[in-house]
């Protein structure tokens, strides 16, 4: 038996790749064998982020995008297959996820909840319609979707973002009705509140809250994901589709 990384030879695209979780799944992705293009709207950051993983001699690139624009994301997820010669797996861990809390559904800036649902809701979805005709065309094509557990727990004043991954919890069993004929699988993870930059504006008690309410009692770090996601892009996990799987140390159960 051939004794090959898990993902080699798979081509992969990550979005919100420039920082935090889908800096450090691209980065995962990239050991387990895989080529990865790591796309993000912070092109400057994203850019270097590559570099930096390239010089340690994996196997990376980079491309600029807005998922919230269409336009944006269909030349981004063009450039990445011409990059990649094709496409087997998608991350769609690109997210509005700081300065999107603090206030009550009473006190919720309208304005704020139509652009969390743009980027969080429909920039996931555009992201899969542009990468769904390749992944087509891959023998097993992957999707992966970055939710969170806020939507399983109910989080207080966190209404727009806690709705859309909600969503995206939704979205994922959709997709996978409808591409399971293509031999695309769609599943979900749901982290626990994770020490990223996105999350250093949380309040202190919240982490507690986290800390204390875990079946494993510590904080959450990227890397506790990365098993859970590079498992679902691998030959593995070719039967599972539509599942969600919250990874945070017990906060929830499924």
């Amino acid at each position: 038996m051939d004794n090959l990384p898990i993902l080699a030879g798979k081509r992969v695209l990550v979005t919100g790749a420039a920082r935090g979780l889908g800096r450090d799944f691209a980065q995962a992705a990239a050991q387990a064998g895989a080529r990865v293009v790591m796309a993000d709207i912070l092109t400057d950051l994203v850019e270097q982020e590559a570099k930096k993983l390239a010089d340690q001699g994996l196997k990376v690139s980079a491309v600029s995008m807005d998922i919230s624009q269409k336009h944006s994301v269909q030349q981004a997820v063009q450039q990445a297959v011409t990059e990649l010669e094709g496409l087997d797996g998608l991350i769609n861990c690109a997210a509005l996820a700081t300065g999107v809390g603090g206030a009550t559904l009473m006190e919720y800036d309208e304005a704020l909840w139509d652009r969390v649902m743009n980027v969080n809701v429909k920039g996931t979805w555009l992201v899969t319609q542009a990468c769904v005709p390749h992944l087509k065309a891959s023998s097993a094509g992957k999707i992966v979707n970055i939710a969170s557990d806020t939507a399983l727990w109910g989080a207080p004043r966190l209404m727009a973002y806690t709705a859309s991954k909600g969503a995206i919890l939704a979205m994922t069993r959709s997709m996978a009705r409808e591409l399971g004929e293509d031999n695309i699988c769609v599943n979900t993870i749901s982290p626990g509140l994770t020490l990223v930059e996105a999350t250093e504006y949380v309040p202190q008690a919240r982490h507690d809250l986290y800390v204390n309410g875990r079946a494993i009692q510590r904080q959450q770090h990227p890397q506790d994901l990365n098993g859970t996601a590079i498992y679902l892009l691998s030959d593995m996990a070719s039967f599972v589709t539509g599942q969600n799987i919250p990874v945070n140390g017990g906060f929830v159960f499924n």
